[in-house]
């Protein structure tokens, strides 16, 4: 377990028996025997996260965030929406989830700036705004994500380092997420701190919906427009659209650096084959735990403690909101076994299937 789980362990430890503590104390109060008067024991929390065509949502963030809710809160009900990347659908699940009484939304906005209609609604309705992985805007109460600029500075190195020498005579293609995902702005700024004034980019593109789709047709006319022995590595700003350039980078035979983010299972084997840099694996478990642990407390009516959000950050629409930002990691081919698979993300036979057996062997992935 790496050092950001054990944090994060310990945390949600310490802030399970803090609340059990407190459920006892106003079950005494209340006579004892009881349950807690005005705790989370029978309050519903709404999940509403933003699609499904990123593995992690539906395979790791949901399942994870419910269940620290429960561990939390046994009597909570837990209301659970995706929007499918459609930020109208997703504006209607929040009035829904407000007609039906939902306490506090757990709320991966598809699109942070046209959510904020809702999320001032749900304020002025008494009900709590937990931003997760992407700061919405409007009156949020709490934001738990990790540093973003990190990860496209980490993801910059990488490229760097790996287009080395052919970078004087070359061009790299960029390929960012969403522009209606703040995320997607930040992971770009932080890529572009580190690769400007080192390698030229011949084509950028900002790729609507994260769509694995649209990145394959970016760059393959990107492909074309440089003229493909020219191209010298690719900015990919997640895994999901990593998968759709990498068939247009075969398609061209072509093989030259392209990173990542995720950590997705794919983006693992793929990194294996070595037709894939790098990743960033950005730990779900610490991430879910956290926004449960804040639902659960705003709940009850509690002050978030200095230990679950021990910073600030400020959305679009200027709010200064309490926050968790969780240091990223780089994936690479050298530290599979010690990140995704210590951490059971993956086991290695999930990886190591027959088409990657034998990369997995020279990895040392046994």
């Amino acid at each position: 377990m790496n050092e950001v789980l054990r944090h994060a362990a310990a945390t949600a430890g310490i802030t399970a028996l803090a609340f059990g503590a407190a459920a006892c104390g106003n079950a005494k109060q209340a006579g004892g025997g009881g349950s807690a008067t005005g705790s989370a024991a029978a309050t519903t929390i709404g999940l509403l996260l933003p699609e499904s065509k990123t593995t992690r949502y539906e395979q790791f963030d949901r399942p994870l965030i419910e269940a620290q809710i429960k561990a939390l809160a046994p009597n909570a009900t837990i209301d659970y929406y995706n929007a499918n990347q459609d930020a109208t659908v997703q504006q209607t699940q929040v009035d829904t989830a407000l007609t039906k009484g939902d306490k506090v939304l757990i709320l991966d906005a598809v699109d942070a700036k046209a959510i904020q209609s809702s999320v001032q609604k749900a304020h002025d309705g008494g009900v709590k705004v937990v931003a997760y992985d992407r700061l919405a805007q409007g009156p949020v109460d709490a934001y738990v994500s990790f540093d973003n600029r990190k990860v496209g500075r980490l993801q910059g190195q990488a490229l760097v380092a790996a287009v080395g020498g052919k970078a004087a005579n070359g061009q790299i293609i960029m390929i960012n997420g969403s522009p209606t995902d703040p995320n997607a702005g930040e992971f770009k700024a932080g890529a572009r701190s580190e690769v400007d004034g080192k390698l030229k980019i011949g084509k950028e593109y900002d790729t609507p919906n994260w769509d694995p789709n649209n990145a394959n047709q970016e760059a393959s006319a990107a492909i074309t427009a440089i003229g493909g022995a020219n191209v010298v590595g690719v900015y990919a700003a997640n895994d999901g659209m990593a998968a759709g350039i990498a068939t247009a980078l075969k398609a061209a035979n072509l093989s030259v650096p392209m990173t990542g983010q995720d950590a997705q299972l794919d983006a693992v084997q793929r990194i294996l084959l070595g037709t894939q840099t790098m990743s960033i694996y950005k730990p779900y478990k610490p991430e879910a735990n956290t926004a449960g642990t804040m639902a659960v407390a705003l709940a009850r009516g509690e002050a978030l403690a200095a230990s679950v959000a021990p910073t600030t950050a400020v959305n679009g629409s200027n709010t200064a909101v309490k926050a968790e930002l969780i240091a990223p990691t780089v994936l690479t081919r050298d530290n599979i076994k010690s990140t995704v698979v210590a951490d059971g993300l993956y086991t290695v036979a999930q990886i190591c299937t027959p088409d990657y057996a034998a990369a997995c062997n020279a990895a040392g992935l046994h």
